[in-house]
């Protein structure tokens, strides 16, 4: 199968000629909105995959807990909305549809819908700030097989660079880690370590993209604006067979290991996910927060970027760099911006997660 962006390892993975779009998609991974939909929904995102049907009950669990409503797919209306403020406070009159891989809105209805429309050319924006196949060319590949479902008149796909290092992610994070930290009493405060924690991979899909380069990038600009080398990244929501290795250490044997060193004072900043979704609230908000409870150690969760001002104002200004002839390219940090254009290679995805 053909996927859109190069089509040879020599192709350009920088756009410098302005483009035109008539709207922009969100696409994001979905949730269930219902128990009701709970187990269609883990059957769409394990279909193909032999995933054990007591496997399936035994995520189905964590959906209980919040009566089976995941809120990724309102906290995406919410980052639409704000988008759409932004948008048209900017003079920028595109209009923006929805679209997820697993649950409604699916990517293949939006994509029907977005040619009934008549729309010929969108600018396409995951909800991922790091590079690997499921954040990245899983969803080109989705948005690939539905223009294949739709048929002629499907509209064409560009997307927007991922956004790791880029200042509207970065300084979001930064502030939201500072607020975390001066929930600590002030003579304590230099003694808060900080755990990033992102979705960990298997390490064979991790070896073919910069997901991990990325994320240790992240992790360095945002504690070197705060001032500290007291930080590690560590990893949660694995879930593949222990035979498969995945990135370590995972968050909860983490906080162990510190535990032992004495570490008494912990800030968990999900920086690997870009909204508060229920991974966060049940590995995070719920496992960890007892953990920390066992462990006699004060934590605090830092907030995700959400849809705070810079972060929605970033969007806006990667739109506008794909609309723009040789644009200034913001990045923070020892790497560039990353490509527009993906390599025909890019993000390979060696051994495919299983489900969370």
């Amino acid at each position: 199968m053909t996927i859109y962006g190069a089509q040879s390892a020599d192709a350009p993975k920088y756009q410098d000629e302005a483009r035109d779009y008539d709207a922009i998609l969100v696409m994001s991974f979905g949730g269930p909105e219902g128990m009701d939909d709970v187990m269609p929904f883990l059957e769409n995102v394990t279909r193909g995959r032999n995933i054990p049907h007591e496997r399936l009950l035994e995520v189905a669990e964590h959906y209980r807990h919040f009566g089976g409503v995941s809120p990724i797919n309102e906290q995406n209306r919410a980052l639409i909305s704000a988008l759409e403020e932004e948008l048209q406070a900017s003079g920028l009159d595109l209009p923006i549809y929805f679209g997820n891989r697993n649950w409604h809105p699916l990517i293949t209805d939006t994509v029907q819908q977005m040619k009934d429309d008549g729309i010929q050319r969108a600018l396409a924006f995951f909800t991922s700030s790091f590079s690997s196949y499921s954040g990245c060319r899983q969803y080109r590949e989705d948005i690939q097989q539905a223009i294949e479902a739709v048929g002629d008149g499907a509209p064409e796909f560009d997307k927007i660079r991922v956004f790791y290092n880029h200042p509207g992610f970065i300084n979001p994070v930064v502030d939201n880690v500072r607020r975390a930290i001066e929930q600590f009493p002030v003579d304590e405060r230099d003694t808060v370590h900080i755990a990033f924690t992102s979705h960990s991979i298997p390490m064979g899909m991790a070896r073919n993209s910069a997901y991990e380069m990325q994320l240790k990038e992240a992790c360095r600009i945002v504690a070197e604006m705060i001032g500290t080398d007291n930080y590690e990244l560590v990893y949660q929501s694995r879930s593949g067979p222990p035979q498969v290795p995945w990135l370590e250490p995972d968050i909860l044997d983490y906080m162990d290991d510190i535990a032992e060193q004495g570490v008494k004072n912990l800030v968990i900043m999900p920086i690997g996910f870009v909204s508060d979704h229920l991974e966060v609230m049940f590995d995070l908000d719920t496992e960890a927060v007892q953990k920390a409870d066992e462990l006699g150690m004060k934590m605090v969760r830092a907030a995700t970027v959400g849809t705070a001002k810079p972060f929605v104002r970033m969007i806006r200004e990667l739109i506008a760099e794909r609309m723009t002839d040789n644009p200034e390219r913001l990045a923070m940090g020892n790497l560039p911006a990353n490509h527009d254009i993906c390599p025909i290679d890019c993000c390979l995805p060696g051994t495919r997660p299983r489900p969370q």
